[in-house]
């Protein structure tokens, strides 16, 4: 019942509307830049040949603009982070930001974007994690401009905001377990492939701290074995997780665990912080009830089995009450779950979720 009356709390606090969310505080940090997939891409996508696009209803069906190019029904979870970091307005997409507004920060993710450069090819063009970091450059290069050159009051500025980088489920999704495209399966046992994406994503955020980012927050990969598209193509009667997916990416999970650990210790000034998405997702199926979900193993819009065969069409009619569904179509979460793991990120003490504070306590040093 407590995390039940949590939820309904919460809701109520982040459903208020614009005209009072506008009207709080200067926000905890003073920018927040964001790197991910399509998770987390608020509208990157949207001017580029590719599959991995959601500017269409019903995407977009509970959030004010509608559909934005967001891969959820209403906000997704850097929304909802941004919101408890107190900022007036929602982080806008790189595709849409320069100059001043650049001091608020930058979304730069991109669906079907992955920690290798030829992850998510299969569904035509985005922006991998190497061009995201290069489009970080660019920004600080226009921040720099800002800033008249200063160098050391851009760099006491960037030490104060926070990154995002949530990756890896498409290298697994659209790449690894992709046999008939690509050939990494082949090429790498689990472990070795989990070794080589971590070396590659440990250049690329060694990149950012290079750049000024200090403040990092970084997410394990979710429980994908357990999503409806893997449900829909494992299991003939679509209940069983696949295990073999699951086991794989936690062996970059622990990896990713111990190379945050190794960065907070060897890098000066750095704050890393692990965000356990495999267990807090994980914990929102095992708990559904708790937290007010009946349907943990369907999307809320899709076709096929477990609405989990093919993603949301355009136009088509989605379930009534999404705020009972955990999973909105066969990949990604509703806006109920971003907002639950949101907060568990925020603020939860438990350290099975967040390694080693949580996101309120990096915001305070």
């Amino acid at each position: 019942m407590g995390k039940f009356l949590m939820l309904t709390f919460l809701s109520f606090f982040l459903l208020t509307t614009n005209k009072a969310w506008s009207q709080q505080q200067e926000p905890q940090v003073p920018c927040l830049f964001i790197f991910g997939d399509s998770l987390v891409d608020n509208g990157n996508n949207n001017g580029i040949l590719t599959l991995a696009r959601a500017n269409y209803m019903p995407y977009g069906i509970d959030f004010p603009q509608g559909a934005t190019g967001r891969f959820t029904n209403g906000r997704t979870f850097v929304d909802i982070l941004a919101q408890l970091l107190g900022f007036p307005n929602y982080i806008p997409p790189y595709a849409r930001v320069r100059g001043r507004a650049l001091l608020r920060g930058a979304n730069y993710a991109s669906g079907a974007a992955g920690i290798r450069d030829e992850t998510g090819n299969n569904l035509g063009d985005h922006m991998p994690m190497n061009q995201q970091v290069g489009n970080f450059g660019r920004s600080v290069e226009e921040l720099r401009r800002l800033f008249r050159g200063d160098n050391s009051t851009l760099n006491a500025y960037l030490s104060k905001c926070i990154l995002y980088s949530g990756l890896g489920s498409n290298d697994y999704l659209n790449n690894y377990f992709m046999t008939d495209y690509y050939s990494t399966h082949s090429q790498y046992t689990p472990q070795e492939y989990a070794s080589a994406l971590l070396q590659d994503y440990c250049q690329q955020l060694s990149e950012l701290y290079k750049l000024g980012g200090r403040k990092v927050i970084v997410t394990a990969i979710g429980q994908i074995g357990c999503i409806p598209y893997q449900l829909a193509r494992y299991d003939g009667n679509g209940s069983r997780c696949n295990e073999e997916i699951n086991d794989a990416i936690q062996l970059f999970n622990s990896g990713l665990k111990r190379h945050v650990i190794r960065f907070n210790k060897v890098l000066p000034g750095a704050k890393f912080v692990f965000l356990d998405s495999f267990e807090s997702s994980k914990d929102l199926v095992l708990n559904a009830k708790t937290y007010g979900f009946e349907v943990v193993d369907k999307g809320c819009c899709g076709v096929g089995r477990n609405n989990g065969q093919i993603t949301c069409l355009p136009l088509q009619q989605p379930c009534e009450d999404r705020s009972k569904y955990i999973f909105w179509d066969a990949f990604h979460p509703t806006e109920v779950a971003n907002i639950l793991l949101a907060k568990k990120s925020y603020s939860s003490k438990s350290k099975t979720f967040n390694y080693p504070i949580n996101i309120q306590q990096l915001v305070r040093l």
